[in-house]
């Protein structure tokens, strides 16, 4: 299957015609700057053949004077294409990553869980940024550099028709050639940017897990991949490098060509009178001024192609469907009571491999509903389809009596909380990642979540207290310290629905005495999803639901389930006597 490529139709459409006002006066621009610079090659013949030859002092001073005066204005021009085109082009850049990272953000979940998160840095923010070529002065240099070139190419036909033939042969060819180059160089820009995306991540896990390869004294073995990775790109920036030699040196080669003709039939024609020497020194500058453009051109050719190898990326990142549209979610829900039940659903993650089989029960308003089981029996999967990260591929989950698949994603997550085993903190201070789900939550509020979390517990031996900063992903902080912030953060959510994960897990057995009492406090009148590997926690729950390969086996209370003498059973005494 191959890849969507953007075409010139969608960003003009897109890009430049929404900037219609601004490339105008661009364009216009432009167009004053090259005839302002045509003004020098024409003098020359004045210069020559009527000032020199003539001594014509006025016209000496007329020439200096248009002279003066048309670099003066390419002076001027060349200052209000940058700060007109330039600074939007940059503006875009900054328009298109914020939209980027927005439909990222819309994604389902399902989607990261097979994208490296540096890749994804990588497409935010390199992939966007050849748009500056095509908004800045790189697409009216090249309009440009065709309009001087044409230009240049009509007044080189009214000095002498015989040596503009001449010249156009070469540049045909190479027009032949960029047109080649182009087309093959850019699918290989198009791999340079995935190659940048793979190198970037693969170097953001080595920094998040420097730990774990000083741990394994890996180092070398993670030098070596990066280093294979940026040979990678290496070479792959050896081809474009290759490619745009090519054009530039063949431009090179047969614009040489070109001129050294020019000297021959044109010395030739002086000597036999068919040519002034002003209108050959005239001819020569122009052939220069029609030339450049040209050249230039290649080099914005290469440019232009590596934006829209950028644009292909970004549009199949943005082609990828959200999780929520709003055409199949379209129930909006205001204060839920929290009634969740699962009839009859299934999921699996790869086709043929089901990882839920005919899961049915109901987790009343209220309720805490504790999952135990094996490692991959499913846990995890019924706690993300309950807080909607994943779709049934079968079946219904219902909230309140509603659809939860047609029910907004929005109006439902406003009244969810989820606190991880392995809970993510940001960079920042402790205040911040509390405030998390409610930036303008008053003190009064923050400090209650605080003590009935017991983060103050370890805050208060803190210099800054809750103004500690923790470093990238809370590394400052230990297990049982983070886990409290995060538990802290749900508190101050207040959620209807919560998920919990294990929340105990990295805390002392103190600690976990004073949590275990604030999750009480949490877990009033929610419905509450709790996944728990030590048994001895989850004693109280309203129901037990024991999953074992993708089916409940065993559902009831602690003290129904130790008398059946079933799996529950078997679990709950192999971890009591070890």
């Amino acid at each position: 299957m191959s890849k969507p490529k953007v075409t010139l139709k969608q960003v003009f459409k897109t890009i430049i015609w929404p900037r219609k006002k601004l490339i105008g006066i661009g364009l216009i621009l432009i167009v004053i700057s090259r005839l302002a610079g045509l003004v020098l090659p024409g003098a020359t013949k004045y210069i020559i053949d009527d000032v020199i030859a003539k001594g014509d002092l006025y016209m000496l001073k007329m020439v200096l004077i248009a002279v003066v005066a048309s670099i003066t204005i390419q002076a001027i021009t060349s200052y209000l294409l940058t700060k007109i085109l330039s600074v939007e082009a940059q503006h875009l850049i900054s328009v298109l990553r914020a939209r980027v990272q927005q439909h990222l953000l819309k994604l389902p979940t399902r989607f990261f869980d097979n994208q490296k998160s540096g890749a994804l840095v990588s497409r935010v923010m390199t992939d966007v940024e050849g748009v500056r070529n095509l908004v800045g002065t790189g697409l009216v240099q090249l309009v440009g550099g065709f309009l001087s070139a044409a230009i240049s190419l009509v007044l080189m036909i009214r000095i002498s028709p015989m040596l503009t033939i001449y010249v156009l042969v070469p540049v045909l060819i190479f027009g032949l050639i960029s047109l080649k180059a182009f087309a093959y160089i850019r699918p290989v820009f198009r791999e340079r940017g995935k190659l940048n995306a793979e190198v970037s991540g693969r170097l953001t896990e080595t920094l998040n897990g420097v730990r774990v390869i000083k741990g394994f004294n890996a180092e070398k073995q993670e030098i070596k991949i990066f280093e294979e990775g940026v040979d990678r790109l290496f070479q792959n920036v050896k081809k474009t490098l290759t490619s745009t030699s090519l054009v530039t040196s063949a431009a090179t080669f047969l614009l040489g060509l070109a001129s050294a003709g020019i000297l021959g039939i044109g010395g030739y024609m002086i000597i036999q009178q068919q040519l002034t020497f002003g209108d050959f020194l005239s001819f020569t500058l122009f052939l220069g001024f029609m030339i450049a453009p040209i050249v230039q051109m290649s080099n914005i050719g290469s440019q232009l192609t590596e934006s829209f190898a950028g644009l292909d990326r970004t549009e199949e990142l943005m082609n990828t469907p959200i999780e929520d549209d709003g055409t199949q979610r379209n129930i909006k829900i205001g204060d839920i009571k929290g009634d969740i039940e699962f009839s009859d659903v299934s999921f699996a993650y790869e086709e043929g491999k089901p990882v839920l089989k005919n899961i049915t029960f109901s987790a009343p308003s209220g309720s805490v509903t504790a999952l135990v089981g094996t490692s991959g029996s499913g846990k995890t999967t019924i706690a993300g389809l309950a807080a909607s990260f994943l779709n049934p591929d079968s079946g219904i989950i219902t909230i309140d009596s509603a659809d939860l698949s047609k029910v907004s994603l929005e109006s439902y997550r406003s009244q969810l909380g989820v606190v991880l085993q392995d809970d993510f903190l940001f960079e920042g201070t402790i205040r911040e990642n509390i405030l998390f789900p409610r930036p303008g939550a008053t003190e009064t509020e923050l400090m209650a979540a605080v003590k009935a979390a017991f983060v103050n517990e370890f805050t208060d031996r803190f210099e800054n207290g809750l103004d500690t900063v923790i470093g990238e992903r809370g590394v400052k902080l230990s297990g049982g310290q983070r886990q409290r912030i995060a538990i802290a953060r749900a508190i101050l959510a207040n959620p209807r629905i919560l998920i919990l994960d294990e929340a105990t897990s990295n805390l002392d057995t103190e600690s976990e005495s004073y949590i275990q009492e604030s999750l009480r406090t949490l877990m009033q009148g929610r419905t509450t999803f709790v996944i728990a590997h030590r048994l001895s926690t989850i004693r109280q729950a309203t129901q037990i639901l024991v999953v074992e390969n993708g089916q409940i086996q065993e559902q009831g209370k602690h003290e129904e389930l130790i008398e059946k003498k079933g799996r529950y059973f078997e679990l709950y005494t192999y971890q009591a006597r070890i």
